[in-house]
């Protein structure tokens, strides 16, 4: 009866993070290195921007500057909406969101589950365009001219980094064998700082690679596009990517993401979403070219059911 009790958490709040990680079998390629995706859908919400909406909200609190009877203020493109509406409704928080039509809508569904408030601006044909989050971050800004709000502000909160920092941690832990390279897609750049942040902490000597979808190459290239890869490729440079702590940019191509997100699912078990499909290719790619021996990581970054009324799954 005491081991049970010692597991129980508190709050669900406590059950973010140590997610676990597993190798994939059936679609690397031969002759490639070893490549071990970590499944952050295993979160409270299915997304790994339960981390990062976790650490906005209590480091916020630690500073005294979000308090009860605050209203918290975000802008989003629905997975940090969902994780922030969830940390609001177990925290007691008021959570006035503003998203678009062009997300999901398990996405906006889900925040609307947890009691959070939101306001759509309307996207050209569903499209994620170069001017479609601007307009959310100024509508959003002006919301959070009212006193008594919290803006978390996700694309220049320093607090997502601190949050994300904990997958790195997870894999110095979790990965024997050194870690070669480790790629993800670049949205607010919080995942990506926070693992390197991490792994430079333990002296690794691992490559960071940041993807981007090929049509929206605005890291690589300053040429913003369109595309629809929800979560990242949001027009401009996230102001949190920090060019010390990547030694690379890849533009990946949408069409082999959402067809390796298909791949994932009936091969692998792996229920996410196109921007996991997107991490996967990069992380073959890297592979291929260190060959056997070697180590990749990357991350799976929500689950599947988020995407189940679009087209990626429909039939």
């Amino acid at each position: 009866m005491t081991d049970r009790l010692s597991q129980l958490s508190s709050s669900t709040i406590h059950t973010v993070g140590n997610t676990p990680i597993v190798q994939l079998r059936k679609v690397v390629p031969k002759n490639g290195a070893d490549v071990l995706i970590k499944l952050e859908y295993f979160n409270p919400t299915g997304s790994y921007k339960d981390r990062m909406a976790l650490a906005m909200i209590e480091e916020a609190e630690r500073r005294g500057d979000l308090r009860p009877g605050m209203t918290v203020v975000e802008y989003t493109g629905g997975s940090t909406g969902s994780s922030l509406a969830f940390v609001c409704a177990v925290k007691g928080y008021t959570f006035k969101v503003v998203s678009s039509d062009a997300f999901a809508k398990e996405k906006l569904d889900t925040m609307r589950a947890f009691g959070a408030e939101l306001e759509i601006i309307s996207s050209q044909d569903g499209k994620i365009t170069s001017d479609l989050i601007p307009r959310m971050i100024e509508r959003a800004k002006d919301i959070a001219q009212v006193d008594n709000t919290y803006f978390t502000d996700q694309f220049n909160n320093t607090d997502i980094i601190k949050g994300h920092a904990k997958i790195g941690y997870e894999l110095l832990q979790q990965v024997a064998n050194p870690i070669e390279a480790f790629c993800g897609g670049v949205g607010t750049a919080g995942m990506l700082m926070g693992v390197a942040h991490a792994l430079r902490e333990a002296n690794t000597q691992t490559r960071i690679i940041a993807l981007e979808p090929a049509t929206s190459t605005v890291i690589s290239t300053g040429t913003a596009g369109t595309h629809h890869i929800e979560g990242i490729g949001v027009g401009f440079v996230p102001p949190l990517l920090d060019k010390d702590y990547y030694e690379e940019v890849r533009g990946i191509d949408e069409a082999e993401a959402r067809q390796m997100a298909r791949r994932l699912t009936r091969e692998e078990g792996i229920f996410s979403g196109t921007s996991t499909g997107l991490n996967v290719v990069g992380a073959l790619q890297l592979a291929l070219e260190l060959g056997p021996g070697h180590t990749v990581v990357t991350v799976a970054v929500d689950t599947g059911l988020k995407y189940l009324t679009g087209d990626l799954y429909g039939a």
